[in-house]
């Protein structure tokens, strides 16, 4: 089917940009394009990524505060993956890497994507692409991490794998990227271990 972007009018520019799109597009039954307004959040693309060592058979997660999540019942700190924007001109898999060292000083080996999704297509033009990522987590340990001057205090997590399944379950995990990295987790740990492990 056909689309069409009629109008274009910038509402706001921020950490975020805001527009208001007037389009039209083709129907499912036949008849005239139908004519609609739609405000947009321009975001952009974003990677995430879930640090996995096949020795230990541990995860890392962060926690931060997260605006959105202020009128959440369990409070606005949400365990999550790492994750940032792709500025323009950089690849996903550079981003999962820079933001593993930002936000828990962790380099990482190779990564694998898991899935690639939009955000909230009804709102925003938010891509991510989620990675599990091979790490080394014999020696770390939960820490405080985050750039000062991008507003970041990221409290670090390290756990087993099980124990980060079991977060999952019981609703102590509600972001999209980390519960679908944890989910690919689950159907891939023993892929993994034989992969990047001793099998």
């Amino acid at each position: 089917m056909k689309w069409d972007i009629l109008k274009v009018e910038d509402l706001y520019q921020g950490f975020f940009k805001l527009c208001r799109l007037r389009l039209s597009h083709g129907r499912f039954a036949s008849g005239e394009p139908l004519v609609i307004d739609r405000e947009l959040i321009r975001r952009g693309p974003a990677a995430a990524v879930l640090p996995y060592d096949p020795y230990t058979d541990r995860v890392l997660l962060v926690e931060q505060f997260r605006v959105g999540a202020i009128e959440s019942p369990h409070g606005p700190w949400l365990m999550e993956t790492i994750a940032g924007l792709i500025e323009p001109g950089e690849r996903a898999e550079e981003v999962a890497r820079r933001e593993a060292m930002e936000e828990a000083g962790c380099p990482l080996g190779e990564l694998i994507l898991a899935h690639e999704y939009f955000s909230t297509p009804g709102s925003s033009d938010e891509r991510i692409s989620v990675y599990v990522g091979q790490a080394d987590l014999s020696n770390a340990s939960s820490g405080i991490h985050g750039l000062e001057e991008e507003g970041e205090e990221i409290r670090t997590h390290v756990l087993s794998a099980d124990e980060a399944f079991d977060w999952l379950d019981h609703q102590q995990v509600d972001t999209a990227f980390p519960i679908i990295a944890l989910q690919w987790l689950r159907l891939n740990r023993e892929m993994l271990q034989e992969k990047w492990g001793d099998g």
